[in-house]
């Protein structure tokens, strides 16, 4: 079995040290995804919730979720995060939300891209709950995740 490096010799959880690992370009997509009863869904779609743009806002929350990661995940890296990008679509059943997060660092971004997607999730909820208690969010999962080498620039520059 492959030794765990979330704990130390003693079992007890750790941060996991990546000083000796190279920079890396990294990127993660997570997706998401929230049930909502027909009436909810037309309310979102003609702009009508009384707390506002639905998918505007949980866009701009999941994006500021995802900043957050290491914040709330106590044993994730604080990363340099060079792009966040979070879409809410409306579907047949309800929303669709999907982030991709993007660095160059040492350690991946998929705890960011899916603390981005359950805060945009999450938001709609928080929007939609006066008007909705039968919402269901499921099929929260990361879609990729890639790590390549940092292109090395040519001579001179």
């Amino acid at each position: 079995m492959k030794k765990l490096t979330h704990t130390d010799e003693k079992g007890k959880a750790k941060m996991v040290d990546v000083s000796q690992k190279p920079d890396q370009e990294r990127e993660a997509v997570a997706s998401g995804f929230i049930r909502l009863k027909p009436e909810t869904l037309e309310l979102i779609r003609q702009n009508q919730m009384k707390k506002g743009d639905v998918l505007t806002v949980a866009e701009i929350a999941g994006i500021q979720g995802a900043k957050r990661t290491s914040e709330m995940i106590p044993l994730c890296h604080p990363l340099q995060l060079w792009k966040i990008d979070v879409k809410c679509s409306l579907q047949e059943h309800g929303v669709l939300a999907e982030c991709t997060t993007l660095c160059f660092g040492k350690t991946g971004v998929e705890m960011e891209a899916l603390t981005g997607v359950n805060i945009a999730l999450l938001t709609v909820y928080d929007m939609c709950k006066a008007v909705d208690q039968e919402m269901v969010m499921e099929n929260i999962r990361l879609i990729l995740k890639t790590k390549s080498p940092l292109p090395v620039p040519p001579l001179g520059e």
